[in-house]
């Protein structure tokens, strides 16, 4: 892609703004429609836009492999921490009432929460599965 001088110039205009988004419906997940699992997999795109036109190896130095696979653990940890949280002041698993001094801030600061660990994990995982494939060679025959 070095000669695709059009496609690299879009492509670097067009990603920030498109991880701008996913924090976007990530934070506005709250209130309407999205939320961890649409930002995380709007990022994810995010990156693969940026490894299809730069290339896989530059990708894998910008976030290696290792990295993917511990954002996919680290956002299920985060998931079942506020869970567990929870479960540690008093409520039952995921009640968010218990977060704070207020039911209706705790709910607000769990639901956050929660959905920052779905969106770490989706990520995680889109780009992992991205990295399977795009690094796979044809077998010849």
């Amino acid at each position: 892609m070095h000669d695709r001088v059009i496609l690299r110039v879009g492509a670097k205009i067009l990603i920030p703004f498109i991880l701008l988004f996913a924090l976007y419906v990530q934070f506005h997940g709250d209130y309407g429609p999205g939320g961890g699992f649409q930002a995380g997999v709007i990022f994810a795109a995010g990156f693969i836009l940026y490894a299809l036109i730069y290339g896989l190896g530059t990708a894998k130095r910008a976030l290696p492999p290792t990295a993917v696979y511990v954002c996919s653990a680290l956002g299920v940890l985060i998931y079942a921490g506020v869970g567990y949280l929870t479960m540690a002041l008093g409520g039952e698993f995921l009640a968010y009432n218990v977060l704070a001094h207020d039911p209706e801030h705790g709910q607000e600061y769990g639901i956050l929460l929660v959905e920052l660990g779905v969106l770490i994990t989706v990520f995680g995982a889109m780009v992992a599965i991205f990295y399977a494939f795009a690094g796979r060679r044809k077998v010849q025959p």
